[in-house]
């Protein structure tokens, strides 16, 4: 559900931070933060851009997050790691893994602010090929995402599910969203796979000059979801993308990260404009419609910032 401006930012003075915007005496005036986001061509981006201008407003920020297109997931994570990002988004699944390896007590370990939407998982084929599944791969032509990135973790786990491997069943290329666009309107590689929110620009934009299909997973979720249960199934509509019936295919949530050392006041205060200016953030990316006070929470393996549960318990009680 939106939450409404009011809710938000009554929860939002409980630091005091609605008076000293009020005021024009913001606390956060001289914060500095990065936000490290995805292909230029993806919902991370785009979504990004609109949340820089959100928590510059809402926080009276001078300078606006600066925004960072990264080849995705596992770049941020090591870009979150090394504090050359402040705020990151995630897979779960990716997010999840570096949980595991991260130390008791870290500074620089995975916290979670909000899950924000689901990535629905796309393997792209042109609409005139024969494939129709994924297990139907084997020996063709398919780009699996940019060394880095969550779309390559994710493909290499489903693709193991089935019983594919990369380097020896498929002829395996390793490019990001945009060259993969290019790659399949050339007739470069057969699919590709690709993991974001609907609908993705890149591959609208290829939609729009080649008529596509999204492979099915109908016939492999049992597989699938019993290897890594964080894989939930889902849908993707007919319409989308000139799709003439819907795909089943899967979910993956997403979430915004941040390291345990940010300061919980400044976490709060995050979360508190990502819902008091959802309204804002969604005329740039209507993904940002579908983040959910209630679902915001799910971020599970990976823990809330106590800043940011400090925010969802305010938000609560008002």
């Amino acid at each position: 559900m939106l939450i409404s401006r009011r809710t938000a930012l009554r929860a939002l003075g409980g630091l005091g931070v609605a008076a000293g915007l009020a005021a024009c005496a913001s606390p956060y005036t001289d914060l500095r933060l990065s936000l490290a986001t995805g292909s230029r061509n993806g919902v991370y981006y785009t979504l990004g851009v609109a949340l820089s201008t959100a928590w510059r407003d809402a926080l009276g920020l001078r300078m606006p997050p600066v925004v960072t297109s990264t080849d995705g997931s596992i770049n941020n994570l090591q870009l979150l790691a090394d504090r050359k990002a402040d705020v990151a988004f995630n897979q779960i699944d990716t997010a999840a893994d570096q949980m595991t390896r991260s130390a008791p007590g870290d500074p620089a370990a995975p916290r979670a602010l909000a899950r924000i939407y689901d990535d629905v998982v796309h393997v792209v084929v042109p609409a005139s090929s024969p494939l129709t599944s994924v297990t139907q791969l084997r020996g063709a032509r398919v780009a699996l995402g940019s060394r880095g990135s969550g779309v390559l973790f994710m493909a290499q786990r489903v693709l193991q599910a089935l019983g594919i491997t990369p380097d020896k069943d498929l002829q395996a290329s390793y490019i990001g969203l945009d060259a993969a666009v290019v790659a399949l309107r050339e007739g470069a590689i057969d699919a590709f796979f690709w993991s974001g929110g609907l609908p993705t620009r890149g591959v609208s934009d290829l939609a729009a000059t080649v008529p596509i299909r999204l492979l099915t997973v109908q016939q492999d979720l049992a597989r699938i979801h019993a290897a890594y249960p964080e894989y939930a199934p889902g849908t993707v509509p007919a319409g989308t993308y000139g799709l003439t019936e819907p795909v089943t295919t899967l979910l993956l949530r997403n979430v915004l990260l941040v390291r345990a050392e940010m300061p919980d006041d400044v976490a709060y205060a995050l979360v508190a404009a990502l819902f008091s200016r959802q309204e804002q953030i969604a005329q740039s990316s209507p993904n940002a419609l579908t983040i959910d006070m209630r679902a915001a929470i799910g971020t599970q393996p990976v823990p809330l910032h106590p800043g940011a549960e400090n925010w969802f318990r305010a938000a609560r009680n008002s």
